[in-house]
């Protein structure tokens, strides 16, 4: 299957450094891999709301078009900026639609899911990556319970508009980011 990668924009600021990170990393792929970019705060996303026993799914066209996005995608890039120690609103709110396709036999969307990976992007504000361990956790953890391979996060430091273009380091390892297949995304060692 050839790749296919979704890019999912979850910053508040348009252009800012996880984006750009995003978007450095994504320049090495290969020519003519198809790579869809949608920026989260553009949608126009209910708040989730837990339809799994009885209540209603009300999806508009904006969730529409993200649900077959996701569908479609062998690659899933959450590029969001590290807001209070984990995902920003808009990539937590995409998340959480999750729930809602989880419950829709008719989509079979772990099944398709299985298998695909799930990847991460991050521009903080720190000089300690470890503050941003809770989004680490948060996306290997989603992708472990769906069965999914987890590529890890790219992570770059940056406050200031193009900070990150400075990260030397998060610049290197963008070059070789998509390059290696991901392994299967596990749980820590006796979680479950």
């Amino acid at each position: 299957m050839a790749r296919s990668f979704l890019f999912l924009l979850g910053s508040a600021r348009e252009g800012g450094n996880t984006e750009l990170l995003a978007r450095a990393a994504a320049e090495q792929l290969p020519e003519g891999t198809e790579q869809t970019w949608l920026r989260l705060s553009e949608l126009q996303l209910d708040d989730f709301r837990d339809a799994r026993h009885g209540g209603a799914w009300s999806g508009g066209a904006d969730e529409k078009l993200l649900r077959e996005a996701t569908l479609a995608a062998t690659d899933v890039v959450i590029a969001s900026p590290l807001y209070w120690y984990s995902l920003s609103a808009s990539a937590k709110r995409y998340l959480d639609h999750w729930v809602t396709w989880l419950s829709a036999p008719e989509l079979r969307f772990k099944e398709t899911m299985a298998g695909r990976t799930l990847w991460g992007v991050t521009a903080l504000a720190h000089e300690h990556e470890v503050v941003a361990e809770p989004l680490v956790l948060t996306l290997n953890h989603s992708a472990a319970y769906m069965g999914m391979r987890f590529g890890g996060v790219l992570l770059g430091n940056g406050s200031k508009p193009g900070d990150v273009l400075q990260d030397t380091r998060a610049l290197a390892r963008a070059k070789t980011f998509f390059a290696e297949e991901a392994p299967l995304a596990a749980y820590p060692a006796g979680a479950i």
